[in-house]
């Protein structure tokens, strides 16, 4: 982990997938055809506490859930890119608004559409159970599954490693 020290000082903006990430990749089906996912209310605090310090988020996803959308626009995200199946596209939107460049970003995805973003960014990253193709592949494996804190975890060891996860500005509520 020590040799990712300076990566991870300086990164600016995480960029998430959702499936298998920022939920265990689970779908539960209803009788109408309704999709519905669970996410972790830990992965939750930390991406609206990273979006108040100051830290852009994009999630970018192959999945359609407006349920997704609303989820993520209440923790303060707005940059949330859904239907991706090629995600590049909207990783390089997501950089230009934000005026950063892929090494200043910290990715994590889990399975093969993932990958070109895994390649491109500062910091490639991935939940303990990705595919093993993205785990061959990624610079960072969180000690977590996806869906259970993964991002937490991710967004907390690189805050803390810029000292900005909990400071004097952030007690301010």
């Amino acid at each position: 982990m020590t040799n990712l020290i300076p990566q991870m000082k300086e990164i600016k903006a995480f960029a998430f997938d959702i499936d298998g990430v920022l939920t265990k990749g689970d779908v539960l089906v209803n009788e109408e055809g309704q999709m519905l996912r669970s996410v972790n209310i830990k992965d939750g605090y930390a991406l609206q506490h990273a979006v108040k310090q100051g830290y852009p988020i994009a999630i970018i996803s192959g999945g359609k859930s407006e349920g997704m959308r609303k989820r993520f626009e209440g923790l303060g995200l707005q940059h949330i890119y859904l239907g991706q199946d090629h995600k590049e596209a909207a990783f390089a939107d997501f950089l230009s608004k934000v005026n950063l460049q892929p090494q200043q970003v910290a990715y994590m995805g889990d399975d093969m559409p993932d990958l070109p973003l895994i390649q491109q960014v500062g910091l490639g990253c991935c939940p303990k159970d990705a595919a093993i193709d993205i785990k061959d592949i990624a610079q960072y494996i969180s000690p977590n599954n996806g869906g259970e804190a993964c991002v937490r975890e991710l967004i907390e060891r690189v805050m803390k490693i810029q000292n900005t996860w909990f400071n004097e500005d952030s007690h301010r509520w």
